[in-house]
């Protein structure tokens, strides 16, 4: 269930302010019009933006606003949430020049995903922004039938010929790497054995790869995932990342129920 505390209107307004104020920073000189579109699913969330000039051919062309705004379209969204009916998945945001603004929300539809979001997205909104089975649309509700609702990532995405492991995935940005890995490695621990496995990327080193499970409600993930990024510089799982990023790298409280809920999943009992 959502925390959040309700926004007022006075307290939203706020927010579509320093929205607009943040925008008119970023964009570039003699700007007319920008358009922003906020989407958003639990942790998930994409905000493809758009800029049309006073001058030229009047096409706009593509914008990235800066990463506050999406922290204000967050803010906006949890503060908007109302038990039963849920809170919006898009924000149409239309900014022209100088300050004059229109904001439209879609709490119905589904947004138009520049890129899908990943199945755990479904499951963690129900968490957060509970909905009455009426306010509830068909394809929030029926998407995440097809598989779990708690993934495991693996540390690796195969095994070649001769036995070690291959990855093709990107890698974490340097200044990343030690919050992923804090993140990773503290969250909370579900199931664990009291001896360690071998380095599959370097079979000589002490036998230090702990043989535990971790989850944050959402995800879960051996403790192989933290010590390969830790000790090898391995990334994890892309989608993985992209979940820890969008929550900010601040592990959640997960409660008994989902706890038990991993450890079904991971003993395959579920």
């Amino acid at each position: 269930m959502s925390e959040d505390r309700p926004l007022e209107p006075a307290e939203q307004n706020a927010l579509f302010q320093e929205i607009t104020q943040a925008l008119t920073h970023a964009l570039p000189p003699a700007w007319q019009e920008c358009l922003v579109a906020y989407r958003a699913l639990g942790s998930y969330s994409e905000m493809p933006g758009q800029v049309t000039m006073a001058a030229g051919s009047g096409l706009p062309s593509p914008f990235t606003p800066p990463r506050q705004v999406a922290e204000l379209f967050e803010r906006l969204r949890a503060g908007m949430y109302r038990p039963g009916t849920g809170t919006w998945f898009t924000a149409t945001f239309r900014l022209t020049f100088p300050f004059t603004y229109d904001v439209r929300f879609d709490g119905e539809r589904e947004p138009a995903w520049v890129v899908a979001p990943p199945k755990p997205a479904f499951a963690e909104e129900r968490r957060r922004f509970p909905r009455d089975a009426e306010h509830t649309p068909d394809w929030l509700a029926e998407r995440p039938a097809g598989g779990p609702e708690l993934p495991i990532a693996k540390p690796f995405d195969s095994t070649g010929p001769d036995g070690r492991p291959v990855v093709e995935r990107p890698e974490v940005p340097a200044e990343e790497r030690d919050t992923l890995v804090r993140y990773l490695e503290n969250a909370p621990m579900v199931l664990a054995a009291r001896s360690f496995d071998a380095d599959m990327m370097d079979p000589g080193r002490a036998r230090e790869v702990p043989l535990t499970y971790h989850t944050d409600g959402t995800w879960i993930w051996p403790g192989a995932v933290g010590y390969y990024l830790r000790a090898h510089g391995v990334p994890p799982e892309p989608e993985l990342v992209a979940h820890i990023r969008a929550r900010g790298f601040e592990i959640p409280e997960v409660g008994d129920d989902v706890r038990s809920a991993a450890v079904a999943v991971i003993t395959g009992s579920s």
